[in-house]
């Protein structure tokens, strides 16, 4: 673990409903003999000092992973901004010397695996207060760096402007976007459906 960026609390962001798989726990479903959480949590806990799970619902079915689980706190699923505050709410609370949260998707198996030395480095030499992934031609705001200090400006859009959408909020803050080559992997493939599980498998001979 470098010493030269900033202390970083990794989330994985693992509350969503899944409605293109049939409903059920995306992370959960399985690529090379693997479940998909698996893969991320190899690829992103050496990058972080800590990391956490948002998720709704029972948590002992994550039981396995030995991470704590962390619940949105805004009411109705409002989508991954949501997870991002409960990140950024624990974090201040349990970890008062980590300034920034990494999310990322609980639905991605190739991330990056300089993905936090990336964004810090081009978040500090834009001097920006957010950073987020990119990726042929598109970019990932699920996947990104945050403020731990903007977490009650966040809690604002959330509740009393009922904001959804992660770059209306981010687009409200100097950002940085990093940018990933998207061959012969995309590093931000996600599996949102069954076709894309078979996919992955043979995406993941490919990754490095």
């Amino acid at each position: 673990m470098t010493t030269e960026r900033p202390r970083t609390v990794g989330v994985i962001l693992a509350g969503g409903l899944a409605r293109r798989m049939g409903g059920g726990d995306k992370p959960m479903r399985e690529i090379g003999g693997r479940s998909i959480l698996d893969h991320v949590v190899e690829r992103v806990s050496p990058q972080c000092d800590g990391l956490i799970l948002n998720a709704n619902g029972d948590p002992a079915r994550f039981a396995a992973f030995d991470l704590p689980v962390v619940p949105d706190t805004v009411a109705d699923n409002p989508g991954p901004l949501a997870g991002v505050l409960a990140a950024l709410d624990w974090t201040a609370e349990n970890r008062p010397e980590t300034e920034w949260v990494l999310s990322v998707a609980g639905d991605c198996p190739f991330l990056p695996r300089d993905l936090v030395a990336r964004l810090h480095e081009i978040r500090q030499g834009e001097n920006a207060k957010l950073a987020v992934a990119a990726s042929g031609g598109r970019t990932h705001p699920v996947v990104g760096l945050w403020k731990v200090a903007l977490r009650v400006d966040l809690r604002h859009a959330l509740v009393e402007e009922d904001m959804r959408k992660i770059d209306r909020w981010t687009a409200r803050y100097p950002l940085a976007t990093v940018d990933w080559p998207a061959d012969p992997v995309d590093p931000f493939f996600n599996a949102n459906t069954v076709e894309d599980l078979s996919e992955a498998e043979t995406l993941a001979k490919l990754a490095l």
